[in-house]
C-alpha cells in the first residue's frame, strides 16, 4: 500500500512539476533561469479563428500564415515585426498564423518566438480540416505558405507570397491612404 502510494504521489508531483502546462486553448512555458519568462501560445481551430478575418472596425488587419519549417516565412517574419512596431500608433494590427505541427509547438514553435523576440500577436491555427478553411480565408489561396490577409473595412487583398519589408510597406500604405 505504502509503495503504491508512493507511486501515485511521485506521479503527481511529476505532472504538477513539469514546465509545460497544456490544454485545449493555450500552451505555456516558463523557464526558469535568471529570469521567469513565460510564452503562452493561443491555440485554435478555425471557428475559433475565423472572427479574425471579419473584424469590423478602424483597424488595418495584417494576417500573416506561417510555419517554423518554411523557410521563407522565416525569412519575411522580421518584415512583419518591423511593420508591427513601426506602424503600432497607425492602427495597424499583424497577427502571425502558426501553422506548425502540434508536436513542435514546444520544441520548435516556443524556442523560436523567445529566440527572435516576436512581439506581434500570434496565434497557433490547429485544424486539419485545411481543405474546408483554406477557401475561407481566401478563394485564390492554394494552400501554399507564407500567405498574407490585409484587410480594411473597405479593403481585402490576398498575397500568396513572401514579403520583404518594402514591398510590405507599400501594400500596407495603400490600406492606409
Amino acid at each position: 500500500m505504502k509503495y503504491r502510494f508512493c507511486i501515485c504521489l511521485s506521479l503527481i508531483l511529476l505532472f504538477n512539476c513539469n514546465q509545460t502546462v497544456k490544454n485545449d486553448r493555450s500552451l505555456t512555458l516558463i523557464e526558469k533561469n535568471d529570469t521567469q519568462e513565460k510564452i503562452e501560445l493561443n491555440i485554435v481551430d478555425f471557428n475559433s479563428f475565423e472572427p479574425y478575418l471579419k473584424r469590423q472596425d478602424n483597424q488595418v488587419y495584417i494576417i500573416n500564415f506561417w510555419a517554423t519549417w518554411c523557410a521563407p516565412c522565416v525569412k519575411e517574419l522580421p518584415a512583419f515585426e518591423k511593420i508591427n512596431s513601426e506602424f503600432s500608433n497607425k492602427n495597424i494590427k499583424v497577427i502571425l498564423v502558426s501553422l506548425d505541427f502540434p508536436k513542435q509547438y514546444e520544441s520548435k514553435l516556443i524556442p523560436f518566438i523567445k529566440e527572435n523576440k516576436l512581439q506581434s500577436e500570434i496565434i497557433v491555427l490547429n485544424d486539419t480540416d485545411s481543405n474546408t478553411w483554406i477557401p475561407k480565408v481566401s478563394e485564390e489561396w492554394s494552400g501554399a505558405i507564407p500567405s498574407t490577409l490585409i484587410y480594411s473595412n473597405t479593403e481585402r487583398k490576398f498575397y500568396e507570397k513572401s514579403f520583404n519589408y518594402n514591398e510590405l510597406k507599400i501594400e500596407v500604405q495603400q490600406f492606409l491612404k
